[in-house]
């Protein structure tokens, strides 16, 4: 058992010594002499990072803070989820915090009380990066740092300000303040340091590299906005099947099996339609991804919209795509990987990782499948900026690539109708339909089950029902199977309409949701496999694929989705009795 592990299993064992002692401590009177630097206003989201007992993070929500509670230790997470009902909790640890970071969620507030001086000295830069890149711009980091004697059978490091202070400048952080505190347990020779950090609300993040790629690289073609939009699409749609960089550094690696589906999916209509994409080109002639495999794609018909996760492909539909994703792929690595990189020379900005393997046969578009083409490491900064920007980078990238066709078909005499090219870049996502899931529906009534209304739990008739995107479509379009929901007419158009539903109206749906899924995609192999697609590229659920961790992947992306885009919320049937406390667990 590593050091980490044994200090772990240390408050593991003493978990009710250790909640009853720091429960003696007010929380209002430890954060008291920070309080004024924290972030105020509504739907405020704050991390507490060695959560314990809970104490901090039930403050934090009785400030008004949205607050999910990181513990390694399950006896701590049991004592907290005991004393302080309604907090979301998750099983992580630092250096790494690899769940939290999966979940995609970004902070105004991270809290790190008494835990600094659990890591060693190795392991801290690591962990303050991890911890930076967590934060919104403007964004406060609180982190506690103990002096004096440690304590049998829990590790403890030096700790210092000096060193907080010159991490801090090596990540542009604003010292705010820093306290001497005494030690409020009475230990002798124990004292503490409170250090406020602030990231400056400059907006930078990865903007300025986004806007170097799209505004001011020099480009021969549109190849270096086909890989970013593909990049782009994927940390909108499917961000958790990108997953951290083993050698530690900020940067995550993305499935370039995925990266080139959102290539294909973009350049099918655009050449189908004859649009140059380069000086000269008109149709696939002359571009490097459109061989064979492309070419038979559009011989068959295949259409962007069929290039979805979960759809099966198989006979010359399946040769043709596998085809086409080598093909793409090859293109994506030797020009816009190639040539896209950081300003003043200083290297690409993205890298392949990983040799591919072969596909042979039918295959279905699982996020296992697309890892065949091995991978593309995108830089930690880009990625979270498009995480969190994404909804303002897409009419960026749009918009520049129309500019860039408009010049090569002027250049060759052609003439462009107004709107003509923007309509063939319009992304083809499934449309908003949910003809499927009424379908499924309509035979669980014939075989004497029907659905009910997941929202009020009310038996249907097929002549009131109503499929309902969960997470609505006017805040984020997702018609994945997850997503799909049945619901009263009258509940659907009346009540919820498009707003999205509060944390706790979909805790208390949460059982007929689990029985819809489970009755309507889990009874046939083909849709189950379609969810699970889905559901592991679009939710925070991990590789513990079961329909509890969909649904609290459900409520992560609902917390999500709440604080990117603030949509106004619906707090449920009026009326309904709760099914259990509004907690969205991990």
């Amino acid at each position: 058992m590593s050091v980490v592990d044994e200090t772990i299993a240390a408050y593991d064992r003493g978990a009710a010594e250790f909640a009853a002692r720091y429960e003696a401590l007010s929380a209002e009177v430890l954060w008291g002499r920070v309080r004024e630097l924290l972030p105020t206003g509504a739907g405020r989201l704050a991390l507490d990072v060695g959560a314990g007992s809970g104490r901090d993070a039930a403050w934090l929500a009785g400030l008004g803070y949205e607050v999910v509670a990181a513990e390694p230790a399950g006896g701590m997470r049991a004592e907290g989820e005991r004393r302080h009902p309604g907090l979301r909790w998750v099983d992580d640890r630092l250096p790494a915090l690899t769940v939290v970071h999966r979940l995609g969620l970004s902070y105004d507030l991270v809290l790190l009380s008494a835990v600094w001086m659990h890591l060693a000295q190795s392991e801290r830069p690591r962990a303050f990066r991890k911890l930076v890149t967590l934060l919104k711009p403007g964004g406060v980091l609180v982190l506690t740092l103990r002096g004096g004697p440690g304590e049998p059978g829990r590790a403890m490091h030096p700790t210092s300000l000096g060193e907080i202070e010159a991490l801090a400048r090596e990540h542009g952080l604003a010292v705010l303040r820093a306290l001497d505190e005494p030690d409020r347990l009475g230990r002798a020779g124990v004292a503490w340091t409170s250090v406020v950090l602030c990231l400056p609300d400059d907006g930078s993040l990865g903007l300025p590299l986004i806007r170097g790629i799209v505004l001011n690289d020099e480009k021969s073609s549109t190849y270096k906005l086909g890989l970013l939009r593909a990049v782009a699409k994927i940390a909108d749609a499917a961000p958790s099947l990108a997953v951290p960089a083993p050698d530690g550094s900020d940067r995550v690696l993305v499935p370039m099996g995925c990266v080139a589906l959102h290539w294909l999916r973009a350049y099918l209509p655009l050449v189908a339609a004859g649009l140059p994409q380069a000086p000269g080109n008109s149709g696939p002639d002359g571009l490097g991804f459109a061989g064979l495999g492309f070419r038979e794609l559009l011989a068959l018909g295949v259409t962007a919209g069929d290039l979805r996760l979960g759809m099966r492909f198989a006979g010359s539909r399946a040769t043709a795509l596998v085809a086409a994703l080598g093909e793409a792929r090859r293109t994506i690595l030797a020009m816009p990987v190639r040539h896209t990189t950081y300003p003043n020379a200083r290297g690409p900005v993205f890298q392949g990782v990983g040799r591919p393997v072969r596909v042979t046969g039918a295959l279905a578009l699982t996020p296992e499948i697309l890892t065949a083409w091995g991978h593309l490491a995108v830089p930690g900064p880009l990625w979270r900026t498009l995480l969190r920007l994404g909804a303002w980078v897409e009419p960026v990238l749009v918009t520049e690539w129309a500019r860039l066709i408009r010049g090569y078909a002027v250049r060759m005499g052609r003439a462009c109708e107004p709107g003509a090219v923007e309509a063939h870049l319009v992304c083809q996502e499934p449309a908003r339909d949910t003809g499927l899931a009424r379908l499924v529906a309509g035979r669980l009534a014939a075989a004497g089950t029907p659905p009910v209304c997941v929202w009020s739990a009310a038996p249907l008739r097929l002549d009131a029902l109503d499929i309902d995107h969960a997470l609505p479509w006017s805040a984020w379009p997702c018609g994945d199977l997850w997503n799909l929901v049945p619901s009263s007419r009258r509940v659907n158009q009346h009540e919820k309409r498009d707003r999205l539903p509060s944390a706790l109206a979909l805790a208390r749906a949460r059982e007929p949701i689990l029985a819809w899924w489970h009755t309507a995609w889990a009874a046939d192999p083909g849709l189950e496999e379609r969810f699970w697609a889905e559901a592991r590229a679009a939710l925070p659920i991990g590789a513990d694929a079961s329909f509890d961790t969909a649904f609290a992947g459900l409520e992560w992306r609902r917390l999500r989705v709440s604080q990117d885009q603030q949509a106004p919320e619906w707090a449920g049937v009026r009326g309904q009795a709760p099914r259990r406390d509004g907690a969205e667990s991990g």
